[in-house]
């Protein structure tokens, strides 16, 4: 919401702003049932079974993708945006990631592990992951073919072409790097992937967009040159070197 349409916005009595948040609470209910709904559906799709071994490098060496799920049935990916040689992670990605620590705790205990991948060698995951001060487990695909089965890692030639598949459809995301989310399932010692999300799809994993989503001003991001381009690393608020092109380049920018 613009500056200028908060000056405008009514001001009203208690009884009018009563029957006011009851019209819109009648929405709101519907919003959920809808939610309900939907998330009934995505757990009854299809599952397809994951045929190629995975392998990654982590802090216990080798990992399959099975062993991501440290005994549990259940296994959230977050596809974070680091790949080889980069500097430092997506600002976008660290914005999502800001909140795992807390929510992995929880989700252990409804048979659910979680973990985060990226194409980057370990240790310059490890460099950045110790910088940002997160805990969560954390494992490289570098060499092999997961991030780009996954839609969330292309070639340079394919990031050109504007050809690649990206949130199932050609897409012109401007990096060789995609943010993403999948989840798989083990049982009786084989692993199927159930989900994957990507782009906007994302968004019910940002507290703070949930968050600012209840105020007047809302994620305030009109005139931005896209809507993430505020957001920094947590330790990069009122740092000036953040505005650099390059920190704020077009790859966190999200469809």
């Amino acid at each position: 919401m613009t500056t200028a349409t908060i000056e405008s916005t009514r001001v009203v009595s208690p009884a009018e702003w009563l029957a006011a948040r009851k019209k819109l609470l009648e929405k709101e209910k519907e919003f959920t049932r809808l939610r309900d709904e939907l998330s009934r559906e995505r757990r009854e799709m299809p599952w397809e079974k994951v045929e190629k071994k995975y392998v990654f490098d982590g802090p216990k060496g080798k990992e399959t993708l099975a062993d991501l799920f440290a005994g549990r049935s259940q296994l959230i990916v977050y596809h974070f945006m680091l790949g080889p040689e980069w500097k430092e992670g997506c600002p976008s990605c660290s914005f999502l990631a800001d909140s795992f620590d807390a929510a992995t705790v929880h989700l252990a205990q409804r048979d659910t592990s979680f973990a985060v991948i990226s194409r980057a060698p370990l240790p310059e995951i490890q460099a950045f992951q110790k910088r940002m001060e997160w805990k969560f487990p954390w494992v490289s695909s570098n060499g092999s073919d997961f991030n780009h089965d996954f839609q969330v890692s292309v070639s340079k030639e394919e990031a050109a072409s504007g050809k690649a598949i990206y949130n199932y459809e050609p897409s012109n995301f401007p990096s060789e790097e995609r943010p993403g989310l999948s989840v798989f399932f083990r049982r009786d010692g084989e692993v199927f992937h159930t989900y994957s999300s990507y782009a906007r799809g994302l968004d019910i994993l940002l507290p703070t967009y949930n968050f600012l989503d209840l105020t007047p001003k809302g994620r305030d991001e009109e005139g931005l040159p896209w809507p993430m381009a505020w957001v920094r690393h947590h330790d990069r608020y009122g740092d000036p070197r953040a505005l650099d092109a390059k920190t704020l380049a077009s790859p966190a920018k999200r469809a």
